[in-house]
């Protein structure tokens, strides 16, 4: 065979091929998909592997085609009336395939949570979509897609966060000049919009700054929200702020536009009773300001600060740490060991269309049980800039799936700082190398799919080479979140078991198999009722996670 003609051949395989890149300083990334057809502006894991994205409707023709030469007629759609192309898709992670979806309505920066049963329940939007629901119940044999509801919100709701309730609903916050919450799916009594003066108090005149607030369940049942810089606890039951948190110190805002990013860090000790300890951690955003100054093209540094307070604690205080990048519009996301990675974002400017320079293609591991000096640890870098419209979301191997990234207004692939981004790739942290192979189990039992019950012994048999040291052995189950905008709505993470508390309750059965016994959380208000992943992990390295559905 020719020279030539083996070059091409060459060159065609590794076209096929994942493109694989080593990331100095920690982790593995891979190009899993050159064009998935549409801007990942929001994501969400489904427990059939499979994750369903999607921008807007407004924008004009995607890059992929509805299928069986399907075309969306919409009198009401602001760009293109009829429009033959997808503006959401489905990922099949096992088969890395993309199927295309039909939404009809405008689902721009819109909000959403997995229900009870798996379904994910999505809500508001843009012009004809603000004020509708729509469902996508998980399948496997593709034959699911978009069911939508009209008109079933009393309010518009855009950039608005939903967060699941131990009941099963959803409380839907905020929004572009909404200043009021509702629940979904209505219930006689609980038809209506209530009022929140706090997102009016927050409310920057012209900036907003309290946009996509970041919402968390106390495990007092109560509702932690974040807007701008300040929070509250909130009793969604009574309509009644329980307690005003302090300002966040230097006082800079941290929500859209200023978009930082918010977690609630690991809950533990789940059968200590009023002794549970509950902590956010705020990083990142832009200093008051930024969006004005940036829109005036004047773009300025961004914070390089995290916050982090125990919401529980009788006299909450902030605790400060600083970064070792500065980032607005990163992504935090917990990792099945408890650790969180900071991804995506810029290093100046704000969220908004082309007002982010200088992208942070560097992401950051967190290790919150670390000392304060030591729990910041640079990764491997990217290629690739994920600016505005980006999104990340872990996976059930333990991958960290990345995509988006738009600043444009409408799909815009030349002449601009940064192009349209339709592109997937996935960020393997350090656990997942070979030579860590060795220390990862692997779960025998439950089967994946299991019911769980609340407050109930849960045993779990798993595979590790070799005698294990229990003290290092921790189990965990993260509810996977409905992500956009620097947000992940929902998103938490619980230790069953850790290192000590294991004691008698693990044993050897011989031939590297171990059974560990757990107990489950004690009720919706530490896990509300759906679908999570549950890890064995040793010494921070886990195992593939399983689907459990607690209820």
């Amino acid at each position: 065979m020719a020279l030539s003609s083996l070059l091409s051949h060459f060159l065609i395989l590794l076209h096929l091929l994942p493109l694989t890149i080593a990331a100095p300083g920690g982790g593995k990334w891979d190009l899993v998909h050159s064009n998935i057809g549409v801007s990942a502006m929001h994501m969400q894991l489904l427990n059939t592997d499979r994750v369903v994205i999607f921008d807007l409707t407004d924008f004009g023709p995607s890059n992929i085609s509805l299928p069986n030469n399907q075309c969306r007629n919409n009198p009401r759609d602001l760009t293109l009336k009829i429009d033959c192309t997808a503006h959401s898709v489905e990922y099949d992670v096992a088969s890395n395939s993309i199927r295309p979806l039909n939404v009809f309505t405008n689902v721009w920066c819109s909000s959403g949570a997995t229900m009870a049963d798996g379904s994910l329940v999505q809500t508001g939007g843009f012009n004809d979509g603000d004020q509708n629901a729509r469902v996508y119940k998980p399948c496997t044999d593709n034959s699911c897609d978009w069911q939508e509801f009209n008109r079933v919100l009393t309010q518009k709701r855009w950039y608005a966060t939903n967060h699941i309730l131990p009941d099963g609903r959803q409380i839907i916050i905020g929004g572009r000049r909404q200043f009021t919450y509702e629940f979904y799916p209505k219930r006689a009594g609980a038809d209506r919009s209530y009022n929140l003066p706090f997102l009016s108090q927050t409310n920057d005149p012209r900036i907003e700054n309290n946009l996509y607030p970041f919402v968390f369940l106390n495990v007092d049942g109560n509702l932690f929200i974040f807007a701008n810089n300040r929070a509250i606890l909130f009793n969604y039951i009574n309509g009644v702020v329980v307690r005003n948190y302090p300002t966040i110190p230097g006082g800079d805002p941290r929500s859209y536009p200023s978009s930082g990013s918010a977690v609630l860090l690991p809950l533990r000790n789940l059968q200590g009773g009023s002794n549970i300890v509950a902590e956010v951690l705020v990083c990142g955003g832009a200093p008051r300001g930024s969006f004005t100054s940036a829109t005036n093209g004047n773009i300025v540094g961004v914070l390089n600060t995290c916050g982090r307070i125990r919401i529980t604690d009788p006299n909450p205080q902030w605790v400060m740490e600083t970064m070792p990048l500065a980032r607005v519009m990163g992504d935090m996301v917990l990792l099945p060991n408890g650790n969180v990675l900071i991804i995506n974002g810029a290093s100046t400017g704000t969220a908004g269309w082309d007002l982010g320079r200088n992208p942070v293609q560097t992401p950051v591991i967190y290790r919150p049980n670390n000392p304060v000096q030591s729990r910041f640890e640079i990764q491997g870098s990217s290629s690739r800039p994920r600016m505005y419209h980006s999104t990340a979301i872990l996976l059930r191997d333990g991958r960290v799936l990345i995509s988006g990234s738009n600043p444009n207004a409408y799909y815009n692939f030349t002449g601009v700082l940064f192009p349209t981004d339709l592109t997937m790739e996935t960020f393997s942290p350090e656990y997942l190398d070979r030579r860590s192979a060795h220390l990862r189990p692997s779960i025998i039992s439950p089967a994946s799919h299991s019911q769980i019950g609340y407050g109930k012994q849960l045993t779990i048999t798993f595979t590790i080479k070799g005698r294990i040291n229990r003290s290092l052995l921790m189990v965990t189950m993260v509810a996977p979140p409905f992500t956009t905008h620097s947000f992940s709505m929902n998103q938490r993470l619980l230790v069953l078991a850790n290192g000590n508390e294991i004691g008698g309750n693990m044993v050897s059965l011989g031939r590297s198999n171990y059974r560990v016994q757990v107990v489950t959380p004690g009720s919706s208000i530490l896990a509300p009722p759906g679908y999570y992943l549950l890890f064995v992990v040793y010494q921070e390295v886990p195992s593939q996670g399983i689907w459990v559905q607690i209820k």
